[in-house]
């Protein structure tokens, strides 16, 4: 018994360490392309360890359903994600809603589902926080003050954010100083650690700072499009229509829970709904509206 035990725990981390290998370094690319293998994008959000351990059974659930093998690519800090799926450096990816849109408008990728949060909902809102005895009380109170995002390209940490300033009249010029900080976790240290008045955050990490007493919310946002997943413009149809299939089959509450390793912690943890391009154009449109995107000319919506 004590054999077999020791054999199944070796043969699961000989799988994770070439999943580690193949994710985070070009051996991914030149594997996938000699073993006909799909290469499957994620941006960074954990320690590259536990992304590893979480993402392999999410891969395994896909071969099982497809028939088509998956390998994992991590998205580097030097690395754009719509250039990585948009030249084909990958063939799928899971990202958020503004990168997704950099990747349509240049390279027409085709969008396959959205993520459900834990409410159930393929949307997510993004907060602005401060400190808890800081006499900000409603976003019109940040003007002449300093702002910290999380990265410039992020949905949740920059896009959202900004427009829940500009309706409150208030642009960038208007800040005393504002900031990238590179992540969620980023700015909200930089505000409860008071080098930033406020700042924008991710819904639910603002949340459970809040109940920790380290931030306080001063303003939640509408709902907007979640993260999702989308496909390179040259797969063949089939066998995008595969993956799509299987991701709306996919069932992390119920029947794949089991096979999964601590799913609740990404951004679509209650599994996925279809995505369309419309699903976008709210996002699209304040994007344009703040010069952070150039419309595609032959884009017709």
């Amino acid at each position: 018994m004590m054999f077999r035990v020791s054999k199944v725990m070796n043969e699961t981390m000989f799988f994770l360490m070439f999943v580690f290998l193949i994710g985070f370094s070009d051996i991914g690319q030149s594997w996938a392309a000699d073993k006909q293998t799909f290469l499957f994008g994620f941006g960074h959000r954990l320690e590259a360890a536990e992304e590893a351990k979480i993402y392999a059974p999410f891969l395994q659930y896909l071969f099982k359903k497809t028939g088509y093998r998956f390998a994992p690519r991590f998205v580097q800090k030097s690395e754009s994600m719509p250039d990585l799926i948009g030249k084909g450096h990958v063939q799928f990816m899971a990202f958020g809603s503004v990168e997704y849109i950099h990747a349509s408008e240049r390279y027409k990728v085709i969008p396959l589902v959205r993520g459900l949060n834990s409410q159930n909902k393929a949307a997510y809102q993004a907060a602005i926080v401060t400190q808890p005895d800081s006499n900000i009380k409603t976003v019109r109170d940040i003007r002449g003050r300093t702002f910290a995002f999380g990265s410039s390209e992020s949905t949740q940490g920059h896009l959202i954010p900004r427009i829940m300033l500009l309706k409150s009249g208030i642009t960038l010029k208007d800040l005393k100083d504002h900031t990238y900080t590179g992540s969620h976790s980023k700015a909200g240290q930089a505000v409860f650690s008071r080098r930033y008045d406020a700042g924008g955050l991710q819904d639910t990490l603002a949340k459970n700072l809040e109940k920790k007493g380290l931030v306080r919310i001063v303003a939640m946002s509408d709902f907007y499009p979640s993260s999702g997943v989308a496909a390179n413009k040259n797969v063949k149809p089939e066998i995008a229509e595969a993956v799509k299939s299987a991701l709306l089959e996919f069932e992390p509450l119920g029947r794949d829970k089991k096979r999964l390793y601590h799913w609740e912690r990404t951004e679509m943890p209650n599994g996925f709904v279809k995505a369309s391009e419309s699903d976008y154009n709210a996002i699209r449109d304040a994007m344009l509206k703040m010069g952070l995107l150039e419309k595609r000319k032959e884009y017709n919506r």
